[in-house]
Protein backbone atom coordinates (compact mmCIF):
# COMPACT_ATOMS: atom_id res chain seq x y z
CA UNK A 1 0.00 0.00 0.00
CA UNK A 2 1.58 3.33 -1.02
CA UNK A 3 2.51 5.86 1.64
CA UNK A 4 0.94 9.29 1.89
CA UNK A 5 4.10 10.80 0.40
CA UNK A 6 4.00 8.50 -2.62
CA UNK A 7 0.28 9.13 -3.19
CA UNK A 8 0.73 12.90 -3.07
CA UNK A 9 3.76 12.80 -5.36
CA UNK A 10 2.02 10.49 -7.80
CA UNK A 11 -0.95 12.85 -7.86
CA UNK A 12 1.19 15.81 -8.95
CA UNK A 13 3.96 14.04 -10.86
CA UNK A 14 3.77 12.60 -14.36
CA UNK A 15 4.71 8.97 -13.90
CA UNK A 16 3.28 7.08 -16.86
CA UNK A 17 5.93 4.83 -18.44
CA UNK A 18 5.82 6.70 -21.71
CA UNK A 19 8.70 7.47 -24.01
CA UNK A 20 10.70 10.65 -23.59
CA UNK A 21 8.84 12.35 -26.42
CA UNK A 22 5.41 11.44 -25.12
CA UNK A 23 5.99 12.73 -21.60
CA UNK A 24 5.70 16.27 -22.88
CA UNK A 25 1.99 15.66 -23.51
CA UNK A 26 0.81 14.35 -20.17
CA UNK A 27 -1.45 16.23 -17.82
CA UNK A 28 -3.65 15.64 -14.80
CA UNK A 29 -7.21 14.41 -15.37
CA UNK A 30 -10.18 15.84 -13.51
CA UNK A 31 -10.21 14.64 -9.92
CA UNK A 32 -10.27 10.88 -9.67
CA UNK A 33 -7.95 8.69 -7.63
CA UNK A 34 -8.16 5.63 -9.87
CA UNK A 35 -7.15 7.36 -13.11
CA UNK A 36 -5.43 10.64 -12.20
CA UNK A 37 -3.42 11.02 -15.42
CA UNK A 38 -4.25 11.52 -19.07
CA UNK A 39 -2.14 11.14 -22.18
CA UNK A 40 -3.18 13.89 -24.56
CA UNK A 41 -4.67 12.83 -27.87
CA UNK A 42 -2.82 12.48 -31.17
CA UNK A 43 -4.95 15.32 -32.58
CA UNK A 44 -3.73 17.67 -29.88
CA UNK A 45 -0.13 16.60 -30.49
CA UNK A 46 -0.50 17.49 -34.17
CA UNK A 47 -2.03 20.86 -33.28
CA UNK A 48 0.80 21.65 -30.92
CA UNK A 49 3.44 20.58 -33.44
CA UNK A 50 1.83 22.97 -35.92
CA UNK A 51 2.57 25.87 -33.61
CA UNK A 52 -0.87 26.44 -32.11
CA UNK A 53 -1.09 27.58 -28.48
CA UNK A 54 -2.65 25.07 -26.11
CA UNK A 55 -5.30 26.58 -23.84
CA UNK A 56 -7.36 25.16 -21.01
CA UNK A 57 -8.82 26.00 -17.60
CA UNK A 58 -6.93 25.32 -14.39
CA UNK A 59 -8.31 23.32 -11.50
CA UNK A 60 -7.75 24.24 -7.85
CA UNK A 61 -5.14 21.47 -7.56
CA UNK A 62 -3.42 20.92 -10.89
CA UNK A 63 -0.19 19.92 -12.59
CA UNK A 64 1.21 21.05 -15.94
CA UNK A 65 4.03 19.71 -18.04
CA UNK A 66 3.21 21.51 -21.26
CA UNK A 67 3.46 25.03 -22.63
CA UNK A 68 0.30 27.03 -23.16
CA UNK A 69 -2.14 29.57 -21.75
CA UNK A 70 -4.11 28.60 -18.66
CA UNK A 71 -6.99 30.34 -16.91
CA UNK A 72 -8.45 29.90 -13.46
CA UNK A 73 -11.88 31.35 -12.66
CA UNK A 74 -13.33 30.72 -9.21
CA UNK A 75 -16.87 29.29 -9.19
CA UNK A 76 -16.87 29.41 -5.39
CA UNK A 77 -14.39 30.55 -2.71
CA UNK A 78 -11.14 28.63 -3.33
CA UNK A 79 -8.87 28.95 -0.31
CA UNK A 80 -6.17 26.29 -0.72
CA UNK A 81 -5.12 25.94 -4.36
CA UNK A 82 -1.82 25.12 -6.08
CA UNK A 83 -0.54 24.33 -9.56
CA UNK A 84 2.68 22.37 -10.00
CA UNK A 85 4.79 22.88 -13.13
CA UNK A 86 7.41 20.45 -14.41
CA UNK A 87 9.60 20.35 -17.49
CA UNK A 88 12.27 18.10 -18.91
CA UNK A 89 15.55 18.09 -16.93
CA UNK A 90 17.18 20.52 -19.38
CA UNK A 91 14.31 23.04 -19.26
CA UNK A 92 13.48 26.10 -17.17
CA UNK A 93 9.90 27.33 -16.72
CA UNK A 94 8.69 30.87 -17.37
CA UNK A 95 5.32 31.99 -16.00
CA UNK A 96 3.81 35.17 -17.48
CA UNK A 97 0.80 36.92 -15.93
CA UNK A 98 -1.55 37.83 -18.80
CA UNK A 99 -4.54 38.87 -16.68
CA UNK A 100 -5.10 38.99 -12.93
CA UNK A 101 -8.36 39.90 -11.20
CA UNK A 102 -8.05 39.11 -7.49
CA UNK A 103 -8.84 41.07 -4.32
CA UNK A 104 -5.51 41.47 -2.54
CA UNK A 105 -7.07 43.71 0.12
CA UNK A 106 -9.76 41.11 0.77
CA UNK A 107 -7.32 38.30 1.52
CA UNK A 108 -6.73 36.87 -1.96
CA UNK A 109 -3.19 36.02 -3.03
CA UNK A 110 -1.27 34.64 -6.01
CA UNK A 111 2.30 33.53 -5.36
CA UNK A 112 4.92 31.81 -7.49
CA UNK A 113 7.42 29.56 -5.72
CA UNK A 114 10.76 28.75 -7.35
CA UNK A 115 10.68 24.98 -6.85
CA UNK A 116 8.16 22.65 -5.23
CA UNK A 117 6.79 22.44 -1.68
CA UNK A 118 5.02 19.34 -0.39
CA UNK A 119 4.02 18.87 3.25
CA UNK A 120 6.36 21.67 4.26
CA UNK A 121 9.41 20.20 2.49
CA UNK A 122 11.10 22.07 -0.36
CA UNK A 123 12.84 21.05 -3.54
CA UNK A 124 15.49 22.21 -4.14
CA UNK A 125 16.47 22.36 -0.50
CA UNK A 126 17.63 25.62 1.02
CA UNK A 127 21.20 24.28 0.86
CA UNK A 128 21.03 23.72 -2.90
CA UNK A 129 19.10 26.74 -4.17
CA UNK A 130 20.94 29.94 -5.23
CA UNK A 131 18.36 32.16 -3.51
CA UNK A 132 17.33 32.36 0.16
CA UNK A 133 13.87 30.92 0.81
CA UNK A 134 12.25 34.35 1.26
CA UNK A 135 13.32 35.37 -2.26
CA UNK A 136 11.95 32.19 -3.84
CA UNK A 137 8.37 33.48 -3.29
CA UNK A 138 7.05 36.13 -5.69
CA UNK A 139 3.75 37.54 -4.41
CA UNK A 140 1.63 39.26 -7.06
CA UNK A 141 -0.11 41.32 -4.40
CA UNK A 142 3.26 42.78 -3.41
CA UNK A 143 4.97 43.03 -6.82
CA UNK A 144 1.91 43.79 -9.00
CA UNK A 145 2.95 45.01 -12.45
CA UNK A 146 6.58 45.23 -11.41
CA UNK A 147 7.24 41.55 -12.06
CA UNK A 148 4.77 39.96 -14.46
CA UNK A 149 7.21 37.39 -15.85
CA UNK A 150 8.94 34.88 -13.57
CA UNK A 151 11.49 32.23 -14.55
CA UNK A 152 12.35 29.21 -12.44
CA UNK A 153 15.88 28.15 -11.50
CA UNK A 154 15.22 24.48 -12.34
CA UNK A 155 12.71 22.25 -14.15
CA UNK A 156 9.99 22.66 -11.49
CA UNK A 157 7.98 25.58 -10.12
CA UNK A 158 4.54 26.13 -8.62
CA UNK A 159 1.92 28.73 -7.82
CA UNK A 160 -0.22 29.06 -4.68
CA UNK A 161 -3.44 31.03 -4.83
CA UNK A 162 -6.49 31.93 -2.77
CA UNK A 163 -9.58 33.56 -4.28
CA UNK A 164 -12.66 34.38 -2.25
CA UNK A 165 -15.00 35.99 -4.79
CA UNK A 166 -16.64 33.77 -7.46
CA UNK A 167 -15.86 35.09 -10.93
CA UNK A 168 -12.39 36.36 -10.00
CA UNK A 169 -9.29 34.66 -11.30
CA UNK A 170 -6.24 34.96 -13.53
CA UNK A 171 -4.67 33.87 -16.81
CA UNK A 172 -1.05 32.80 -17.19
CA UNK A 173 1.15 31.72 -20.08
CA UNK A 174 3.69 28.96 -19.43
CA UNK A 175 6.81 28.67 -21.56
CA UNK A 176 9.88 26.41 -21.49
CA UNK A 177 13.45 27.67 -21.92
CA UNK A 178 16.64 25.73 -22.52
CA UNK A 179 18.99 25.22 -19.58
CA UNK A 180 22.53 24.45 -20.76
CA UNK A 181 23.71 23.15 -17.40
CA UNK A 182 20.74 21.63 -15.52
CA UNK A 183 21.37 21.53 -11.81
CA UNK A 184 18.41 20.65 -9.57
CA UNK A 185 15.97 18.29 -11.28
CA UNK A 186 12.88 16.24 -10.42
CA UNK A 187 12.50 13.35 -12.83
CA UNK A 188 9.17 13.08 -14.65
CA UNK A 189 9.54 9.33 -15.07
CA UNK A 190 10.74 6.35 -12.97
CA UNK A 191 13.48 5.50 -15.48
CA UNK A 192 15.98 7.42 -17.55
CA UNK A 193 19.56 8.44 -18.16
CA UNK A 194 21.16 11.76 -17.29
CA UNK A 195 24.51 13.52 -17.27
CA UNK A 196 25.01 16.30 -14.73
CA UNK A 197 27.80 18.80 -15.39
CA UNK A 198 28.94 21.57 -13.02
CA UNK A 199 31.53 23.73 -14.86
CA UNK A 200 33.78 25.45 -12.31
CA UNK A 201 30.83 26.57 -10.18
CA UNK A 202 30.61 26.51 -6.39
CA UNK A 203 27.13 25.00 -6.07
CA UNK A 204 25.24 21.86 -5.07
CA UNK A 205 22.94 20.03 -7.49
CA UNK A 206 20.36 17.33 -6.74
CA UNK A 207 18.58 14.92 -9.10
CA UNK A 208 15.42 13.59 -7.43
CA UNK A 209 13.61 10.38 -8.40
CA UNK A 210 10.39 9.85 -6.45
CA UNK A 211 10.48 6.06 -6.71
CA UNK A 212 12.49 3.14 -5.30
CA UNK A 213 15.11 2.59 -8.00
CA UNK A 214 18.15 0.77 -9.24
CA UNK A 215 20.70 3.49 -10.03
CA UNK A 216 23.84 2.79 -12.07
CA UNK A 217 26.62 5.37 -12.17
CA UNK A 218 28.75 4.77 -15.27
CA UNK A 219 31.08 7.76 -15.26
CA UNK A 220 32.24 10.22 -12.60
CA UNK A 221 34.81 12.97 -13.12
CA UNK A 222 35.89 14.95 -10.05
CA UNK A 223 39.61 15.35 -10.65
CA UNK A 224 40.54 12.73 -8.05
CA UNK A 225 41.42 9.04 -7.86
CA UNK A 226 39.06 6.09 -7.73
CA UNK A 227 36.88 5.22 -4.77
CA UNK A 228 33.40 4.38 -3.48
CA UNK A 229 32.58 4.64 0.22
CA UNK A 230 29.45 3.47 2.01
CA UNK A 231 28.39 6.06 4.54
CA UNK A 232 29.61 5.42 8.10
CA UNK A 233 29.63 7.72 11.13
CA UNK A 234 33.43 8.14 10.97
CA UNK A 235 33.85 7.98 7.19
CA UNK A 236 32.65 9.73 4.08
CA UNK A 237 33.64 12.69 1.93
CA UNK A 238 33.28 15.51 4.47
CA UNK A 239 36.87 16.64 3.94
CA UNK A 240 36.67 16.52 0.13
CA UNK A 241 35.54 19.62 -1.73
CA UNK A 242 33.94 17.77 -4.64
CA UNK A 243 31.89 14.61 -4.28
CA UNK A 244 28.64 12.85 -5.11
CA UNK A 245 26.32 11.40 -2.50
CA UNK A 246 23.29 9.15 -2.74
CA UNK A 247 20.38 10.00 -0.44
CA UNK A 248 17.17 8.20 0.41
CA UNK A 249 14.06 9.11 2.34
CA UNK A 250 10.31 9.58 2.45
CA UNK A 251 10.10 13.33 1.84
CA UNK A 252 10.92 15.90 -0.83
CA UNK A 253 13.78 17.87 0.77
CA UNK A 254 17.24 16.34 0.10
CA UNK A 255 18.70 18.03 3.19
CA UNK A 256 16.31 15.96 5.36
CA UNK A 257 17.10 12.63 3.69
CA UNK A 258 19.38 9.85 4.94
CA UNK A 259 22.90 9.75 3.41
CA UNK A 260 23.46 6.29 1.92
CA UNK A 261 26.75 6.42 0.01
CA UNK A 262 29.53 8.83 -0.92
CA UNK A 263 31.57 8.83 -4.10
CA UNK A 264 34.64 10.94 -3.47
CA UNK A 265 36.81 10.18 -6.49
CA UNK A 266 36.63 9.88 -10.24
CA UNK A 267 36.10 6.54 -11.91
CA UNK A 268 35.15 5.02 -15.26
CA UNK A 269 33.18 1.82 -15.06
CA UNK A 270 30.05 0.94 -13.18
CA UNK A 271 28.71 1.41 -9.67
CA UNK A 272 25.19 0.05 -9.24
CA UNK A 273 22.95 0.29 -6.21
CA UNK A 274 19.41 -0.69 -5.32
CA UNK A 275 17.67 1.94 -3.22
CA UNK A 276 14.24 1.01 -1.89
CA UNK A 277 13.39 4.43 -0.47
CA UNK A 278 10.32 6.32 -1.64
CA UNK A 279 12.56 9.13 -2.87
CA UNK A 280 16.11 8.70 -4.19
CA UNK A 281 18.43 11.66 -4.76
CA UNK A 282 21.82 11.84 -6.43
CA UNK A 283 23.47 15.03 -5.15
CA UNK A 284 26.71 16.57 -6.41
CA UNK A 285 28.66 18.96 -4.18
CA UNK A 286 31.09 21.14 -6.13
CA UNK A 287 33.79 23.49 -4.84
CA UNK A 288 34.09 25.31 -8.15
CA UNK A 289 37.70 24.18 -8.68
CA UNK A 290 36.89 21.50 -11.25
CA UNK A 291 34.54 20.70 -14.11
CA UNK A 292 32.59 17.95 -12.37
CA UNK A 293 30.51 15.46 -14.30
CA UNK A 294 28.47 12.38 -13.45
CA UNK A 295 26.52 10.11 -15.80
CA UNK A 296 23.93 7.72 -14.43
CA UNK A 297 20.87 5.73 -15.41
CA UNK A 298 18.01 4.48 -13.28
CA UNK A 299 14.87 2.40 -13.36
CA UNK A 300 12.14 1.67 -10.85
CA UNK A 301 12.61 -1.31 -8.58
CA UNK A 302 10.06 -4.03 -9.17
CA UNK A 303 8.81 -6.29 -6.40
CA UNK A 304 11.20 -9.11 -7.29
CA UNK A 305 14.23 -6.80 -7.20
CA UNK A 306 13.11 -5.45 -3.84
CA UNK A 307 12.80 -8.94 -2.37
CA UNK A 308 16.09 -10.21 -3.83
CA UNK A 309 18.57 -7.95 -2.05
CA UNK A 310 22.01 -8.75 -3.38
CA UNK A 311 25.38 -7.05 -3.52
CA UNK A 312 25.52 -3.26 -3.79
CA UNK A 313 22.11 -2.91 -2.14
CA UNK A 314 21.52 -0.20 0.43
CA UNK A 315 20.64 -0.83 4.04
CA UNK A 316 17.43 -2.46 5.28
CA UNK A 317 15.65 0.69 6.38
CA UNK A 318 15.12 1.74 2.76
CA UNK A 319 13.07 -1.32 1.94
CA UNK A 320 9.47 -2.01 2.95
CA UNK A 321 8.84 -4.77 5.45
CA UNK A 322 8.41 -8.19 3.82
Amino acid sequence: MPSAFQFQCHFILIFLAASKGETRYLEVRDAGEDEPFLLLSEDLKRELSAGQIYRRSLRCIDMLSIEGQFTFTADQPQLHCATFFIGEPEELITIDYDFVNIDCQGGDFLKVFDGWILKGEKFPSSLDHPLPTSQRYIDFCESGNIQRSIRSSQNVAMIFFRIHQPGNGFTITVKKNANLFPCNVISQTPSGRFTMVIPHQHRNCSFSIIYPVVIKISDLILGHLNGLFLKKPSAGCAGVGDFVELLGGTGLDPSKMFPLADLCHSFHGSAQMKIGCENTVLRMVSSGKHINRVTFEYHQLDLQETENRKENSIEEFCFPSI
